[in-house]
């Protein structure tokens, strides 16, 4: 079979990075069993990872070496990362009562303080750099000083004469969703200072993104020399807006509303490009997105309660099992 360059790209979604979460569990599984290796890694097995928000701390986490042990190898199994989420997304995602009425709910200013994530992060991540991250990456994020999309991205951080990045800095500005988390001021090696937000607000499936690094730094082929997985965090039941009740809305009752509509729309935007430009290579198979509507689970990307933390992983097992042939009949293009 061809050698392809192999690319995961996982969607933003506040705490339902669970369910891609579980679908990379399901998947390393199938990995290590079709290598051998009951040591494989997802890290093993994809050319550049990238991610949006919750994607991103995904990435991050599937990309860090094991440091103390300079082995070379992934510190953290795919069931490894997503404990983030289940261990400490309560914590992360839990607001104090003065918070609630500072903030009104996140209207007034961010909803809840940033100092558990920060503490998660750091926990996680300690102080390795962007540059050693395992593999190239590109995570997403929106420079609020110069008003443009920002990609950070291992193979670029790791040449001499380019900025690098804290690993637990890059995931903090990549999750900071706008009335959720303050924003952070992200500092490089050289000093500069960089007020970043979620980059949600523009790609919040960051596939095409993904697909345009690879054209433009790691291989001139296109879509038929590529195997891209893409995966999404689930969505909820579709809301219907009734004209009457929208035609009269202000900024208040537009926000909660257009952040959902605004991230939806966008992966929803770059699942048709990529079906598009796939199938133009004659090659559709080569294109996989994951991504289903939740039977059970809140969708809301900051319920972190306990019963939902549960009913999230157990969606996202659910989806992976119904994907199952799919992601079968996928792997023989991520093997080589």
């Amino acid at each position: 079979m061809a050698s392809y360059t192999r690319i995961l790209s996982i969607d933003g979604g506040g705490i339902r990075g669970i369910i891609p979460g579980q679908i990379l569990i399901s998947l390393e599984k199938k990995l290590q069993i079709a290598s051998g290796n009951p040591d494989a890694r997802i890290a093993d097995f994809f050319d550049l990872i990238a991610g949006t928000s919750t994607g991103g701390i995904l990435t991050c986490a599937l990309l860090c070496p094991d440091r103390p042990h300079n082995s070379g190898r992934p510190r953290f199994t795919a069931a490894e990362a997503v404990d983030i989420y289940l261990e400490r997304g309560n914590e992360i995602f839990n607001v104090s009562i003065w918070q609630a009425i500072q903030s009104l709910g996140g209207l007034a200013e961010e909803k809840y303080s940033a100092r558990e994530l920060e503490k998660a992060l750091r926990d996680y991540f300690g102080d390795i750099w962007l540059s050693q991250l395992l593999k190239p990456c590109l995570i997403t994020a929106y420079d609020l000083k110069e008003q443009r999309a920002r990609f950070f991205t291992q193979h670029d951080s790791a040449r001499d004469n380019l900025p690098d990045f804290l690993v637990r800095d890059v995931a903090r500005a990549a999750s900071a969703a706008p009335t959720y988390f303050e924003p952070p001021r992200l500092r490089s090696s050289i000093g500069e200072a960089i007020p970043l937000i979620d980059g949600g607000v523009f790609a919040n499936n960051p596939a095409l993104c993904a697909y345009a690094e690879v054209r433009a730094k790691l291989s001139r082929a296109g879509a038929e020399g590529m195997a891209l997985l893409s995966l999404g965090t689930g969505y909820g039941r579709k809301k219907k807006f009734e004209y009457n009740a929208v035609k009269t809305w202000g900024k208040i009752e537009w926000i909660k509303p257009l952040i959902d509509i605004m991230m939806s729309g966008v992966s929803e935007t770059v699942d048709f490009q990529l079906k598009q430009l796939f199938d133009s290579a004659g090659k559709p198979d080569q294109y996989l997105r994951i991504n289903d509507r939740l039977r059970q689970a809140d969708p809301d990307m900051d319920d972190a309660s306990e019963q939902n933390l549960a009913r999230l992983k157990r969606e996202g097992r659910r989806i992976a099992r119904d994907f199952d042939d799919k992601l079968e009949a996928f792997l023989p293009l991520l093997m080589r």
